[in-house]
């Protein structure tokens, strides 16, 4: 044990001073790399195709110069909770508000509208005043229990969720309502869509959600079992912070500004702090269960039937949900539209970037869906210009088209790891036979801080800040926190889009552990890039079959339960099969290239232990591989 605390020591130091150092250098963190490319097998190069097509949609002009906005609405819950909406109105050249019966777009916000209003990192989406100039109104509304709205916030809590509803039937009902509804923004106003679409209010004809979530508990809080301590906290804070804010409402309605402000209170001591506290301390949020499956949308996604267009990160927070949300609707019939790009969290959630894959800016995007789908306008050419998926290609930078998420153009692929790996000596990673060997993995508590990874699970404020971080374009570093299995220089290109599977045959002392598996491409020169990761927990390794993702025969996309009950370590040093779920991304390996998966015992900021599990996860994993124990890597390859 003398030589394990002696390398983990060496290796952590290494890499705190690397890390400070590279805190002060420049860098374009995440800027996608492009290169000459080859056409992927099946999938469309989505501008290339319209190129030589008729000349695309564009964009009508403004119907009025400005607008005004008429602020701390009054909007009754049916539990007599008053929420708070501003209502964004057109004005004419003359200086005369718009009395005109107009189209409602609502955002539902948790961010206080009044902090979104003044600019808020691209957390409030696109501009809403370039649609209200264009012959909309704008509807910006205070969840409950923030900004000058009434009540406690519960994070999607079911009163929450019912709220949202209500708000689009209010919408529907107002004397400056033709009746016809909408609903924009990003993240947790995204979210907040997918709620009020499923209560299927009056009205509503068309959403339009960025970077949502699908199922909270596997796509953000507690990736794989452990809690994630990267966002959560950030963003809590973030909710709490801005509801403490003395509410605008108080100026025109003192009392119902008190109200709020109290009620804010409240919830930050009932609800926000304890449940960080108690997931932590390795209590019920802690694990999977009808907390999480309340606030889920999930768990409600067969009823939303209204068109819908997503908007979607390979670096995002909800990497894993958004596909899901897209592919829900997508195989019921629901008119959807999913673009998926090399986003993180406030680049996905600001949209500027929507304008690479070649369909318009996020605006025009906006306009042309909600004319088409809340105003009734024809479009004809709007489902042969905008195809239901586009994704972007990391390897090429090309952007690619498809019809489905994962379909009949995708097999799957397996990677056996292959023969022993130590640090800085790679295992192999092969489609033929073979070669038995262990590898052990340290518990190294600063792994993942030299990562994509950290980024992404910080939302993308370390890109934000203008902060340099080699660490983000080339992942080698990080690498050397654990062991890596990479494949012979590729004969030919591989390209994969969708889901992954890790089927990982490990053990160690203590019986459980984490396992954090980075996807990557290894370029001639060294550079490591890395293209998408997972994590597992080993005692949460059980796995619920019927909601498993098969391709082929092979495990993609696996479930695991979460739940306390399901919670079972290893024996010492007995080996099991773990399935790590790898976040969905879209990837052509060029020739040359090789295919790695790297394996890391932790992965900081983003995720830790619960205090109860720490001692069992300070311990070395080991990584079996054989005919007995066949660990492999399973891709939804482009036939």
């Amino acid at each position: 044990m003398n030589s394990v605390r002696t390398r983990t020591c060496a290796v952590a130091a290494t890499f705190a001073l690397t890390f400070a150092g590279a805190l002060t250098l420049p860098a374009n963190a995440n800027a996608p790399r492009s290169a000459a490319a080859t056409t992927a097998p099946a999938a469309t190069s989505a501008p290339a195709a319209r190129a030589a097509a008729a000349p695309r949609w564009k964009a009508r002009p403004a119907q009025y110069p400005s607008t005004t906005t008429v602020k701390d609405l009054a909007i009754p819950m049916s539990d007599g909770t008053i929420l708070r909406g501003d209502l964004i109105r057109p004005v004419t050249a003359s200086g005369a508000v718009v009395k005109k019966k107009l189209p409602v777009i609502v955002t539902i916000t948790a961010y206080n509208k009044t902090v979104m209003a003044g600019g808020s990192m691209g957390l409030g989406g696109a501009d809403a005043s370039y649609l209200v100039k264009r012959g909309y109104l704008q509807l910006t509304v205070d969840a409950r229990g923030t900004g000058s709205s009434e009540g406690i916030w519960q994070a999607f809590a079911k009163r929450e969720n019912k709220d949202a509803g209500e708000v689009m039937n209010w919408a529907h009902r107002q004397s400056w309502s033709n009746g016809r509804t909408g609903m924009s923004g990003p993240s947790y106003m995204g979210i907040s869509q997918l709620w009020a679409a499923s209560a299927r209010p009056k009205g509503l004809k068309a959403i339009f959600p960025q970077v949502p979530a699908a199922d909270v508990y596997r796509d953000v809080v507690a990736s794989g079992g452990q809690i994630d301590v990267g966002f959560m906290p950030l963003w809590m804070g973030l909710v709490t912070a801005t509801g403490v804010i003395p509410p605008a409402v108080t100026a025109s309605d003192p009392r119902s500004g008190v109200v709020a402000l109290l009620s804010h209170l409240s919830g930050a001591l009932t609800f926000t702090t304890p449940m960080l506290v108690t997931a932590l301390l390795g209590g019920e949020p802690a694990f999977d269960g009808p907390f999480y499956r309340e606030r889920s949308p999930i768990e409600v996604l067969k009823k939303i039937n209204v068109p819908t267009f997503l908007v979607g990160g390979e670096f995002d927070l909800f990497q894993r949900g958004t596909p899901l949300v897209f592919e829900n609707l997508r195989k019921r019939g629901v008119p959807v539209r999913m673009i998926y790009g090399p986003w993180d969290h406030l680049q996905g959630s600001s949209g500027a970037d929507v304008v690479k894959a070649g369909h318009g800016s996020i605006s025009e995007l906006q306009l042309r869906w909600f004319d088409r789908y809340v105003k009734g306008r024809k479009d004809r050419r709007l489902d042969k210009e905008i195809p239901p998926l586009t994704w972007y290609e990391q390897g090429t930078g090309r952007w690619r088209s498809g019809s489905q998420w994962i379909g009949k153009r995708h097999k799957a692929v397996s990677f056996s790891l292959s023969g022993s790996a130590a640090n800085m000596k790679p295992g192999g990673l092969t489609r033929g036979k073979a070669r038995s060997g262990t590898a052990s993995v340290y518990p190294i508590p600063v792994a993942g801080l030299c990562t994509r990874s950290m980024n992404q699970w910080t939302a993308g404020l370390p890109k934000l800040s203008g902060l340099a971080n080699p660490c983000l374009e080339n992942n080698a570093l990080n690498d050397a926190a654990g062991v890596t299995f990479d494949s012979a220089p590729l004969r030919k290109p591989l390209s994969f889009q969708g889901p992954l599977n890790a089927r990982i045959y490990a053990s160690s002392i203590t019986g459980d552990g984490m396992l954090s598996i980075a996807v990557e491409d290894v370029a001639p020169n060294g550079t490591v890039t890395r293209l998408t990761g997972g994590w597992q927990v080993l005692s949460h390794r059980a796995l619920d079959r019927k909601r498993t993702r098969f391709l082929d025969g092979q495990i993609l996309q696996p479930y695991h339960p979460f739940t306390k009950a399901a919670k079972k370590p290893l024996g010492a040093n007995q080996v099991g099969a773990i399935d790590v779920e790898i976040f969905p991304t879209g990837a052509r390996i060029k020739k040359g290239h090789r295919l790695r998966i790297a394996v890391q015992a932790f992965d900081i900021p983003h995720l830790l232990p619960t205090i109860p599990d720490l001692p069992g996860t300070l311990t070395v994993l080991t990584v079996h591989n054989s005919a007995k124990y066949r660990s492999r890597l399973t891709l939804p390859v482009i036939k």
